[in-house]
């Protein structure tokens, strides 16, 4: 995907300032995540592959449709929402929209999620949670044109932790990890999937720009809090 950079400083600088954020990144991400898994109960030798699952699979966009566009795609190459800044990518077929899967921000945290649910015997409170955590982020969610569907960041995870609090005591990481992923999927992504076709995105990915999409990144949030 083509982006746009704006080179301020000369390039030594940018690279030296590339490894430290790359190191200080990869040992803070490692952290959260293991720390969240540890907390939803995923068993020490499982959390590895867990981890390298969904670092691996963020980079894997698994194509599902193809849907003619109502609209034009925008000319613009970047468009703001509540501060942060989304780069469109370049249309391969300006006239089409690819609906994609992210793996590692939608389809391991929906498994996960469902397995945290059969194992720990969550499924009336899941339910719903996940329901009531659906509409209140479909009411959240906003379409940006060419990009895809937008929530703001923090808010999905504090109310996936607010309702699991209200309802479990035993299982509160791991239920605030199940709202929070499948409140975003099925608020955000499916419930929006209507408006697909009016975005004039090149690609629609459920799950998003990988792992610190929406899906994974309301989850992992829902379990710090939790655990705080």
């Amino acid at each position: 995907m083509r982006r746009s950079f704006y080179w301020v400083f000369a390039w030594p600088f940018y690279l030296a300032l590339t490894f430290l954020l790359a190191v200080f990144a990869a040992l803070l991400a490692f952290d959260l995540l293991g720390f969240a898994y540890r907390r939803i109960g995923i068993a020490p030798g499982w959390l590895l592959v867990t981890l390298a699952a969904t670092i691996i699979g963020s980079f894997v966009n698994v194509p599902v449709a193809r849907l003619h566009n109502a609209v034009e795609q925008p000319s613009e190459r970047s468009i703001s929402f509540l501060g942060i800044r989304y780069t469109i990518p370049t249309p391969l077929r300006p006239s089409e929209t690819t609906i994609a899967v992210n793996v590692g921000g939608a389809l391991i945290p929906a498994v996960l999620s469902i397995y945290l649910t059969i194992h720990d015997h969550l499924e009336l409170v899941a339910l719903i949670g996940v329901v009531i955590a659906a509409v209140v982020v479909r009411f959240l969610a906003r379409p940006i044109r060419g990009v895809g569907i937008a929530v703001p960041i923090f808010l999905p995870a504090l109310i996936a932790v607010i309702l699991a609090s209200l309802l479990t005591v035993h299982y509160l990481a791991a239920l605030a990890y199940i709202i929070g992923v499948m409140g975003v999927l099925f608020g955000a992504d499916l419930a929006n999937l209507n408006k697909t076709r009016t975005l004039g995105a090149p690609i629609v990915s459920i799950g998003g720009a990988g792992t610190f999409d929406g899906i994974f990144l309301a989850g992992l949030l829902a379990v710090l809090l939790a655990s705080i």
